[in-house]
């Protein structure tokens, strides 16, 4: 029995928390693992919401995914490259990814974002990355020096 790659090409669509639809491959679409088993349990009618996912940040999850589907091994350096340019972003963005990706169940763009963020932090003093990440420290000197104490090998 053969098929025409048309027929294989199957459409979902995704509504964004704000309400705008994104339609992509099913194979794309795929790479969620949550996306996943709501076609795999054959619970999608038409249109699938992600409440906790914003247009912007839906539309960057998506370009994500496309891009992955569509390299083949032998193009693993272009991607490595690819990945570091698309998340070359400010946190503004990189954070609202982050839980986009945990939420949608992106493996590999969780990994990229997680990373990109340790090596944001890596080499930095607690100070510092208070700063990088403006986190309020709410210890009175006394619980830091006692966290500092317990905690001696952190802050060498």
């Amino acid at each position: 029995m053969s098929s025409t790659s048309a027929e294989v090409k199957k459409n979902i669509t995704l509504r964004s928390s704000d309400n705008e639809t994104f339609e992509m491959e099913e194979r794309v679409a795929m790479l969620s693992e949550t996306i996943k088993h709501l076609i795999e349990d054959d619970c999608v009618d038409s249109v699938i919401p992600v409440p906790n996912v914003k247009s912007d940040t839906l539309a960057r999850v998506i370009e994500y995914c496309k891009k992955h589907v569509e390299s083949s091994e032998s193009e693993s350096e272009a991607l490595k490259t690819w990945d570091a340019e698309f998340i070359d972003i400010d946190q503004n963005n990189l954070f609202p990814l982050i839980l986009a990706a945990n939420y949608l169940e992106i493996k590999g763009l969780l990994d990229l974002t997680c990373q990109t963020v340790a090596n944001m932090m890596k080499g930095k003093s607690v100070e510092e990355i208070r700063k990088i990440f403006n986190i309020t420290n709410d210890f009175t000197p006394e619980e830091e020096e006692k966290v500092r104490k317990e905690n001696q090998w952190a802050f060498e």
